[in-house]
């Protein structure tokens, strides 16, 4: 899904997330660690930019990651690195909340916001931060950390200059969008025949 408007580019400023010192606050706090799955010695690494409103991010999600994660993660030949890419302000409050979340819970409960977008990032009917909030709340955030995360500037700042890092230095304009180590990148979802094929991983 190619982006709509750089909206929210304008939210924050831009600026580097230090602490008095100069240390980096991912390492004082988890919402600004990395979020990955797979063996850190894993000889690929790849990067998904997505978001969490991306009709392209859930297909990829629902259809071909969970052959990646029993084929190419669990064996250890893939590190999966995600990196958030909201494309609209519904898909940054929910990337916000998911990484309010202990860092273990990510992955489940983008896997579960992607099975379930229809419900809670497209009706007009409803309120999309009330069913942001039960879903947070299925996965253990009460209702006062979901509206701290939901305020939360830095965590904010913190997700939209990833973004514009992105957009600066991967020239990334879609998603969702693969980077490898090694410069290799493609935008768009693939089947997983395919997409193991883009990564030079033989799966016959």
């Amino acid at each position: 899904m190619p982006i709509q408007r750089r909206v929210l580019l304008g939210l924050t400023a831009a600026a580097p997330l230090m602490l008095a010192g100069g240390r980096l606050r991912a390492a004082e706090d988890p919402r600004f660690t990395e979020r990955t799955l797979g063996s850190p010695n894993a000889p690929i690494k790849v990067m998904e930019f997505f978001s969490l409103t991306c009709t392209h991010c859930a297909a990829f999600a629902q259809e071909t990651m969970p052959e990646v994660k029993e084929k190419l993660i669990a064996p250890g030949k893939v590190q999966w690195i995600f990196r958030d890419f909201p494309l609209d302000r519904v898909a940054l409050w929910a990337a916000m909340v998911a990484r309010s979340l202990p860092p273990e819970r990510y992955e489940p409960f983008i896997e579960a916001l992607f099975a379930s977008q229809d419900r809670w990032a497209f009706r007009r009917d409803i309120d999309p931060r009330e069913e942001l909030a039960k879903m947070a709340a299925l996965a253990g955030l009460s209702r006062q950390a979901f509206d701290a995360a939901l305020n939360d500037q830095e965590l904010e700042k913190f997700i939209l200059t990833g973004q514009q890092k992105a957009e600066d230095e991967y020239h990334v304009d879609s998603t969702p969008t693969f980077i490898t180590q090694d410069g290799r990148k493609h935008a768009g979802e693939l089947p997983f025949r395919a997409f193991a094929q883009f990564l030079g991983v033989d799966v016959s």
